[in-house]
């Protein structure tokens, strides 16, 4: 599996997972239960936005901490129904400007 495609591999179990749920995180996290899915990926997409901001200033476990947070904020996308390649096309029309 090239680097680059690893994104996309993920992003289409995030979804498999949202479309055939099994007994997973990923599952779980996009089920409702005593909270709404919306809301715990919310709250995750918020804790892991903290752990990035304290491993930049500590200097320690920011590349981690980071792929938390790109992941949850992927699942979130999923989640809602967005394609990857909405959010690629997306980059793609910044960097042309």
């Amino acid at each position: 599996m090239t680097k680059e495609k690893i994104i996309r591999d993920i992003y289409e179990t995030l979804e498999d997972r949202k479309n055939n749920p099994i007994n997973s995180y990923t599952s779980n996290i996009m089920k409702d239960s005593k909270k709404l899915a919306e809301d715990k990926i919310l709250e995750k997409i918020g804790e892991e936005t903290a752990e990035v901001i304290i491993a930049s200033k500590n200097n320690e476990n920011l590349v981690h901490e980071s792929a938390d947070l790109i992941f949850h904020t992927l699942l979130l996308l999923a989640y809602k129904g967005i394609s990857l390649d909405e959010l690629l096309d997306e980059f793609k029309r910044r960097h042309e400007l």
